[in-house]
């Protein structure tokens, strides 16, 4: 049975993604379950694997990108006992999601509650997790203290937002102004994209306990002093390097690692969800499952931008690109 994927022929732009129809399906080997793809996204982390810049991808094209995927079971493989063909399914993928079938281990994908959308489900699963990691791994975040993200109205940054929220925590959040209305609603409160230091801590009171820079570079230095004393900056990312807006992914890492070195009263790190995953896969299922009972419970709800066909799949990604995207861009693979 012919199915359809996408396939990144050479690291590039968006024009470097293409359909193509393949002529059997993917067969599930021993441990495997094969899944229909329902939604998969259009994430910025996509943007740097098409580029060839994402760290944790070692692949070289032709391949099918796709970060994350929330799908039915088809068919399962040998000694697969945990679940069974009609189960709904989610998975972080890094590749091959932007595909109608996918082959992936039983022991990767998390069980999707009855009550949850696909649409929302698949908000959890990159863009949730991404920041709950963080806030609760990493930084170890309490009640009462303070953050910044860089960002806030993307995907990531509006999940933050609402997780703050939850755990009592005072958010503020830099992005381009048409997304500052969209800040305010989810309880932060907004400051200019470009913000100078000194703007930044008078919009924060004098400083933050965590600031969340997912853009590296210049915002680095800008992200440290927006710090109180003994404050954390946990770096996620490298967006201003791959916008072409400067900034080097290998001397951020030197930064990083220098300023949590010297004794300047500051603690940095740096997050990466698939490098969290493989030190702690159980992690990883237990905050997708957390997130999936407070989807269920209400306490935390995806800012879904919109939902194109995965035919879409190269304005998806112009529009990711662009910056101009509030909250998440789901692409639709396939229907229930």
């Amino acid at each position: 049975m012919p199915y359809t994927r996408v396939r990144l022929n050479a690291f590039g732009g968006p024009e470097e993604l293409n359909l193509e129809t393949v002529a059997d399906l993917p067969e599930p080997k021993e441990g495997e379950v094969r899944v229909r793809v329902l939604v998969t996204s259009a994430a910025f982390t996509d943007i740097m694997i098409r580029k060839g810049m994402y760290p944790d991808v070692k692949d070289t094209p032709p391949f099918t990108p796709g970060y994350d995927m929330v799908g039915v079971v088809d068919a399962v493989g040998p000694g697969v006992s945990r679940v069974r063909p009609g189960d709904r399914v989610a998975d972080l993928t890094t590749i091959g999601a932007y595909a109608e079938y996918i082959c992936a281990p039983e022991d990767s994908l998390t069980p999707v509650p009855q009550g949850v959308s696909e649409v929302d489900a698949l908000g959890m699963i990159l863009s949730a997790v991404t920041p709950y990691q963080m806030l609760h791994r990493v930084a170890k975040m309490q009640a009462g203290q303070s953050l910044l993200i860089h960002g806030a109205g993307g995907a990531v940054g509006t999940a933050m937002l609402q997780l703050a929220r939850a755990a009592e925590i005072t958010a503020f959040g830099t992005d381009v102004a048409t997304k500052h209305d969209l800040i305010r609603s989810l309880g932060a409160t907004p400051v200019d994209a470009d913000a100078a230091e000194d703007r930044l801590l008078a919009a924060t009171g004098g400083g933050v306990d965590v600031v969340f820079d997912p853009l590296g570079g210049e915002s680095l230095s800008r992200s440290l002093h927006a710090l109180k004393p003994g404050g954390m900056l946990v770096a996620y990312g490298f967006q201003n390097e791959v916008l072409g807006r400067g900034g080097s992914i290998p001397i951020d890492f030197i930064k990083l690692k220098l300023w949590d070195w010297l004794p300047n009263g500051h603690a940095t790190a740096f997050y990466s969800i698939g490098a969290m995953r493989r030190r702690h896969p159980e992690w990883f299922r237990a905050d997708l499952a957390m997130l999936f009972k407070m989807l269920e419970e209400g306490k935390i709800a995806p800012i879904i931008a919109k939902v194109l066909p995965l035919t879409e799949v190269r304005e998806a990604h112009k529009q990711v690109e662009a910056g101009t995207v509030p909250g998440k861009l789901v692409l639709r693979v396939g229907e229930v």
